[in-house]
């Protein structure tokens, strides 16, 4: 059966370690499973994602502006969902992408203060009309998640010269807006938006998240 399941956060909450999870206990079950990010997931895609992420490190001589910033990520998406996402849905996969809508509308939306309504008809137009069956929001305080993100950042800067540290470097008070905003949108969709605990070990959220999925794909 074919599915979207997305997973959000705000940095360093752990969720793509857990979707990278998901898919092995799904794959282990015998399923298909396709693993996407964003931005990024297509050539231009990951064009985009230097971009908005300054993977490079380079200084940045003209800041983005909040709605170019938001027009990236949707040009990002509509390839994404264009050229990934829906075809393989159309061959029966189940498809998990780390970051989906959810992410403009806390980042953008909460986080920068964009009206919501036209982030969200953003994002419809983006996404082609595509929405996830289920969405998983790790949750952790800002600080807990900030640690842990430039713990990750200084790591990875020792073996490659990207460092992906853009949003990183807003203000606590941001991330803090971009929490909630997630919070927010889990409780206007309880149905769909499922906010687990991050802040406990690997292994249990883990645990948490495939009864969630497995319960809903049956």
């Amino acid at each position: 059966m074919s599915t979207l399941i997305t997973f959000e956060g705000i940095e360093g909450s752990g969720k793509t370690t857990q979707m990278d999870l998901l898919k092995d206990h799904l794959e282990w079950k015998g399923k298909v499973v396709r693993a996407v990010r964003e931005p990024g997931g297509t050539l231009i895609g990951e064009k985009i994602r230097e971009i908005l992420l300054n993977v490079h490190g380079e200084k940045e001589e003209e800041g983005i502006t909040q709605w170019a910033e938001l027009f990236l990520y949707e040009a990002s998406r509509a390839q994404l969902v264009d050229r990934v996402i829906k075809p393989a849905l159309s061959s029966g996969a189940i498809v998990l992408c780390d970051r989906f809508v959810d992410s403009t509308t806390a980042y953008q939306g909460y986080g920068r203060g964009l009206d919501i309504k036209s982030v969200a008809e953003m994002n419809r137009l983006g996404s082609l009309g595509i929405k996830p069956k289920v969405t998983i929001v790790v949750d952790c305080p800002v600080e807990v998640g900030l640690k842990r993100a430039w713990t990750r950042i200084e790591a990875r800067s020792s073996v490659a010269a990207g460092r992906e540290d853009r949003f990183e470097k807003e203000a606590a008070d941001f991330h803090g807006r971009v929490r909630q905003g997630y919070l927010r949108l889990a409780e206007e969709e309880p149905e769909r938006v499922k906010v687990v605990d991050g802040t406990r070990e690997i292994a249990v959220i883990h645990r948490e998240i495939c009864g969630i999925i497995d319960d809903i794909l049956g």
